[in-house]
């Protein structure tokens, strides 16, 4: 008895509750009759004609429209052609559709495909739905749709978005979304605000922002359009134009043909053509047609035609002339409000003024970074150098190996910061054994005879490519950066630069200071500077200078190890990898100084700087920009040979 009881409430409840749904449903307006109202051009789907329609539809302010709207889009609309009625449709099996009401949301019933018309827009109407869903979009649940709303509005702005989208702001609770929809409100209020003076605010509280899309929202503001006319008018003038300065003459005069201002001129084919049909027993207008060779009786056959009325008349240059100095011409903004317009001026330049300091800045930066990649791969043959007055012709092979080295560690630790972290120690230890032993077999029997030398270097280089290729293969090799490493610090959208080259950067000033301190502070440092000054005193000191010579070129080797491993972390490795930067760190020693870190600093912010201003003068032709530039360090080299900061010692002595 008691589940008989509670089954009766049961169903007592869902009755009330199907009845309250019901009175809901019938109390809230029907979208049917709208869609009835534009069948029509609903059924007919031309993107044409269908605009009235869908604007109907998403300014009907009723809670179906947007449904209405996103089931015509994904297609699933269907008309039911005995009556026209529109429904929500799904297929059930086979041919069968099951319909269900837009108003009500009951299923209405099974009917097959014949009986039924399914909606296909177009990728135009389709767009243009789009376009009306934003407004609902705006206020969706979930912030991704929001998102896409606002990145829809900012493609394709329009005037009617304006006011959903501020309505939408007060209610915004994602920050970022906010932030957003506020840029976006005053973008579009410069273009399609309801006042001069609302637009003008818009305009003066985004002043200064480097933005793009500000840049692109204020230069349609600034259009204008060229025209012609006997009397300036009372527009929004930008420019008077003056024949012959602001604009040739040849151009105004066109302007005034096009602007049914004046006769257009006859050309020397459209003479020869009107003449040629003319010609009536062998004569044009009197003139024989073996006479028509000379200009001049071409022109007299031709103004006698026009004296007839037969052909237009020619236009002189005393024609010209008076046309020109009887109209006035200039360039009239697009939009008639002249505050707004001179406002946005104003603020277009001061922008362009900020965006020039910008770029200059982001090409400072951007050179900065390349002199820290030059110093960090030409120091370890600045120490080199500059000690043993050895020309190492390997040394990019010792980058290369270096950037091999952290490529094999990361096949074997995957955690890639972990893997760079081990890999700078151990290119280090790779280089460093590997120069010494370079140096034990083959270096210091060549020290007297440095045009042996540079061919041993240069001959070991070849073995070290070669086997580089043999190991590895010709494949270039990934060697993956930190993700913390990823993307780039970007200040504003004129000036970034990417984490990489900041920490190369970092990694550049850190062995700058790691050399100063070895040279300064150690015992290494005492003696390669002893040996450096005067190696034969040196000597008769109890140092030994054959040690130092190994240690020396030891550490310059793993310091361009250290260099492969940063190289190779934006740079493809290859066995060709070395090979991209030894004529860069020759030309940075050469430059700075030979031996002299400080040189090689001075020489690499110098080549850094100088490329990157090159190749903003010539930005389409960076193989030009390197040319230049090697003609400018051979001019520089003739009136500093010992580079910017010169040696003092053996070295500066050879």
């Amino acid at each position: 008895m008691r589940h008989i009881h509670v089954a009766i409430w049961a169903f007592a409840a869902l009755l009330i509750s199907c009845v309250s749904l019901s009175a809901e449903t019938a109390d809230r307006p029907a979208i049917q009759p709208l869609l009835q109202a534009h069948q029509a051009v609903i059924a007919k789907s031309s993107r044409k004609t269908i605009g009235p329609a869908i604007d109907a539809i998403a300014g009907s302010g009723l809670p179906q429209a947007q449904e209405v709207l996103q089931v015509w889009a994904a297609k699933n609309m269907w008309m039911r052609k005995s009556d026209g009625v529109f429904f929500i449709g799904e297929k059930v099996e086979g041919k069968t559709y099951r319909l269900t009401d837009f108003d009500s949301g009951a299923v209405v019933g099974e009917f097959q495909k014949g009986d039924l018309k399914q909606l296909k827009p177009n990728s135009g109407i389709r767009a243009l739905i789009g376009t009306a869903l934003v407004q609902f979009q705006l206020s969706d649940p979930d912030p991704v749709a929001r998102a896409d709303a606002l990145q829809s509005i900012a493609r394709d702005p329009s005037a009617d978005q304006l006011t959903p989208l501020r309505g939408s702001i007060a209610s915004e609770a994602d920050p970022e979304l906010k932030a957003q929809k506020l840029r976006l409100e005053r973008l579009l209020t410069i273009r399609f605000g309801a006042s001069d003076a609302e637009r003008i605010s818009a305009i003066e509280d985004m002043a200064g922002d480097l933005g793009v899309d500000l840049r692109a929202t204020l230069n349609p503001v600034l259009a204008t359009t060229r025209e012609a006319a006997t009397a300036l008018p009372s527009a929004n003038i930008a420019e008077v134009l003056i024949p012959g300065e602001e604009i040739p003459r040849d151009e105004a005069y066109a302007l005034l043909v096009a602007s049914d201002l004046a006769q257009a001129q006859i050309s020397s084919d459209e003479m020869r053509t009107a003449l040629a049909a003319h010609i009536d027993g062998g004569r044009v207008a009197g003139v024989p047609v073996a006479q028509l060779n000379d200009p001049a009786m071409r022109a007299r056959a031709y103004a006698s035609l026009a004296a007839e009325g037969k052909v237009p008349p020619l236009v002189s240059d005393a024609d010209v002339a008076a046309s020109l100095s009887a109209h006035v011409f200039y360039d009239r903004y697009l939009d008639p409000a002249a505050p707004v317009t001179g406002a946005a001026a104003k603020a277009l330049k001061d922008i362009e003024l900020k965006v020039g300091v910008n770029q200059a800045l982001d090409l400072g930066l951007d050179a900065l970074s390349l002199a820290s990649i030059y110093f960090l791969a030409a120091i370890g043959l600045a120490i080199t150098f500059g000690v043993m007055g050895v020309i190492n012709m390997a040394h990019g092979e010792f980058i290369m190996m270096g950037a091999y080295t952290g490529y094999v560690v990361q096949q074997f630790v995957p955690d890639h910061t972990l893997s760079i972290i081990l890999a700078i120690p151990l290119a280090f230890a790779v280089t460093f054994a590997a120069g010494v032993a370079m140096e034990r077999l083959v270096i210091r029997h060549l020290y007297s005879r440095p045009l042996e030398t540079l061919l041993a270097t240069f001959g070991i280089s070849i073995a070290l490519q070669q086997l580089a290729k043999n190991i590895f293969g010709t494949q270039a090799r990934p060697l993956t950066a930190p993700g913390w490493l990823d993307g780039a610090w970007v200040m504003n959208d004129v000036v970034s630069i990417s984490y990489i080259r900041i920490a190369i950067f970092v990694l550049a000033l850190i062995f700058l200071c790691v050399f100063l301190f070895i040279m300064k502070r150690t015992r290494l440092g005492l003696d390669t500077r002893a040996v450096t000054q005067n190696p034969g005193m040196a000597a008769q000191m109890g140092i030994n200078p054959g040690r130092v010579n190994m240690l020396t070129f030891g550490l310059g080797s793993g310091i361009a190890g250290i260099a492969g491993v940063a190289i190779g972390l934006f740079a493809k490795v290859t066995s060709e990898l070395g090979s991209d930067y030894i004529v860069q760190s020759f030309m940075t020693v050469v430059v700075g100084g030979v031996g002299n870190i400080w040189g090689t600093l001075a020489g690499a912010a110098m080549i850094g700087f100088l490329q990157k201003g090159i190749e903003w003068m010539n930005p389409s032709n960076t193989l030009a920009a390197q040319t230049y530039m090697i003609i400018f360090i051979i001019i520089f080299i003739q009136f500093r040979p010992r580079g910017i900061i010169a040696l003092k010692g053996r070295a500066a002595g050879d």
